[in-house]
């Protein structure tokens, strides 16, 4: 069974991270065994407060969770205009993304991601509201829009971005099935009412 780590952080999106949370936990082999262990991570051990209000506990600080092999980055105002500014937070994620199988981004956690130097030489995108910010912002990414998400995988590293806030879904459901089968991903589809057309 394969870890997915979500980071939180206060002001963090509430669909860009419960949207990919619901995905992956829903994710299960047609005998009903899950595929995944999905676990939240804060920078520290204690509750965080994300957009309007809502109050989350995340499962592991940073310091205490287990091995990652997807990790997800949301976004929100807590990533363009809070974290990308905690060195702690770019430092633990450009260390994440080294190891982990599949990295995730959902709307403006692309900032985070450029800002940790994963996104440098790859096409992405991020919320349309965002998209000249983050290309004036990181010249060496290809910043691209009217993509829900988009596949920037190399050799290196499986890595795919998504657009603003709900596109976070469809884009985990591809992560899925990249990470399993097209059948797994049909059924988790269907299971949240959900079509990727």
């Amino acid at each position: 069974m394969r870890t997915v780590g979500i980071l939180l952080f206060d002001a963090v999106e509430v669909l860009d991270f419960a949207g990919p949370f619901e995905v992956f936990s829903l994710a299960e082999s047609e005998q009903g065994d899950a595929h995944f262990q999905v676990v939240t991570i804060a920078e520290r051990p204690a509750a965080i407060t994300a957009r309007h209000g809502l109050s989350v506990i995340p499962t592991y600080d940073i310091h205490s969770h287990p091995p990652l092999d997807v990790l997800i980055i949301p976004g929100g105002h807590g990533a363009k205009n809070i974290e990308i500014n905690n060195p702690i937070i770019i430092d633990w994620i450009a260390a994440q993304a080294q190891t982990a199988e599949l990295v995730l981004s959902v709307c403006t956690g692309a900032f985070l991601l450029a800002e940790a130097g994963v996104l440098a030489g790859r096409t992405v995108t991020t919320h349309w509201r965002e998209l000249e910010r983050l290309a004036l912002r990181y010249p060496e990414v290809n910043v691209v829009a009217d993509n829900r998400f988009i596949d920037a995988s190399d050799e290196r590293m499986a890595l795919v971005t998504s657009a603003g806030i709900s596109a976070g879904i469809p884009a985990s459901l591809y992560c899925v099935e990249k990470l399993t089968d097209t059948a797994t991903m049909q059924r988790t589809a269907k299971r949240m009412t959900f079509t990727m057309e």
